[in-house]
């Protein structure tokens, strides 16, 4: 799903590069900047992200905000209803995706729930207007709970043993936390962002023969990079 995203943000720019250099060389005349382009700014990054496999609330929510701004800017809906209408309807879809999201109990989900009730061990981190740095050279990793409250949290590792399923709860609230993957395991990702995200960028076989680790992560005007 993530190589698609990718796809479509390259077929974005080529059809854009496509029609500016038609225009230039006056095989075509089309207007890019029509009535409303600016919206495409808020459409297109959320239809394509529904297409990665990070949570997609906030896509569809962004999507269908974009979709509105697009109608009125072209005289279908007015301005001054949805501008009343914006805001509460934004506070309902986080009071939904917190509702409904463990309504799904994917395999994920099920996972996650049961690392988390046999967790005994693990380490707890915490940044709350500071930062944490922490490496696990040569240690075996038992999970962990990271929580970075305007703060930030660099956890490595790349040099941990791993050697059963582990779960990484990660709470980034106006934070950020870095988290560096080891080779040889397996990532799994269930994510709730509020206006903050997951980037992913850690090397994922798939191979099931190797240990995984799961990270959730909830992100309210922060964010968590998997490396």
């Amino acid at each position: 799903m993530k190589k698609f995203g990718n796809i479509l943000w390259g077929l974005v720019f080529i059809v854009v590069g496509l029609i500016i250099g038609c225009n230039a060389m006056g095989i075509t005349d089309i207007n890019i900047f029509f009535t409303g382009w600016w919206t495409l700014f808020i459409i297109v990054p959320s239809f394509i992200g529904l297409f990665k496999d990070e949570s997609k609330t906030w896509d569809i929510i962004l999507l269908v905000i974009g979709i509105v701004l697009f109608l009125c800017t072209r005289d279908i809906l007015s301005f001054n209803i949805i501008g009343k209408l914006i805001f509460p309807f934004i506070l309902v879809m986080i009071g939904l995706s917190f509702i409904f999201k463990d309504a799904f109990r994917t395999k994920v989900n099920e996972k996650i729930r049961k690392l988390n009730s046999e967790r005994v061990d693990g380490e707890d981190f915490c940044a709350t207007f500071s930062g944490i740095k922490s490496d696990f050279n040569g240690q075996e990793f038992k999970g962990a709970n990271i929580d970075a409250i305007f703060g930030g949290v660099d956890i490595d590792l790349t040099q941990a043993v791993v050697t059963h399923d582990q779960i990484i709860n990660a709470s980034a609230i106006f934070g950020g936390i870095d988290i560096r993957i080891p080779s040889g395991v397996n990532i799994k990702i269930k994510s709730t962002p509020i206006f903050g995200g997951v980037s992913n960028k850690a090397k994922n076989d798939m191979n099931e023969s190797l240990p995984t680790i799961y990270i959730n992560a909830f992100c309210l005007f922060g964010g968590v990079d998997v490396k």
